[in-house]
């Protein structure tokens, strides 16, 4: 079994034997890499509960951090279809959104807006007083984790997003006991 075959293995299990909790909210917004998997001609990647978001959460919960992270993600979403969902997407109690951008903007020729649209949603987000943390580079986290479509992650490319993420998450003051 590979390293992060286990660790996948061993969220999966503290994530079902965490059972209901009074959680936090942490909403992760993005595309294809946030929902797990792609469509179309990209169709690879892995279910929403292998994602970053569901293994995110059975780390930060075996930690000892009662949260409660939602998966917002849209295959193919561009920061502008973000940003028309984000009062959709992110609830009133929520503290935390990690915002992946992904790749969809420039492939829809929309590659000048991504700036803007993320400066805005940031924006939005900071006069709510939410937090927001970018998860971007993904090919260098987990490039070794690269699907054959080029495009998206294994569960293990998955469990290093999760890996780069809680420390950002914990810092935030999110999980105060």
């Amino acid at each position: 079994m590979r390293p992060f075959s286990r660790a996948c293995f061993v969220v999966a299990c503290l994530a079902a034997l965490a059972g209901p909790l009074q959680a936090a909210q942490i909403v992760a917004l993005g595309a294809s890499n946030t929902i797990g998997r792609g469509r179309g001609s990209t169709p690879d990647g892995v279910p929403p509960g292998q994602a970053y978001p569901a293994q995110l959460q059975a780390l930060l919960r075996s930690q000892g951090c009662a949260v409660s992270v939602a998966n917002a993600g849209v295959a193919g979403d561009t920061t502008r279809g973000m940003l028309v969902r984000l009062p959709r997407a992110v609830g009133k109690d929520t503290r935390v959104v990690i915002l992946q951008p992904g790749g969809n903007d420039g492939r829809r020729g929309e590659g000048g807006d991504t700036a803007a649209n993320v400066a805005e949603i940031e924006r939005q987000l900071g006069a709510r007083g939410i937090t927001m943390i970018t998860l971007d580079g993904l090919g260098r986290l987990a490039g070794a984790y690269r699907l054959a479509d080029g495009q998206h992650f294994s569960a293990e490319g998955h469990a290093a997003f999760a890996a780069h993420l809680a420390p950002q998450v914990m810092r935030t003051g999110i999980c105060r006991r």
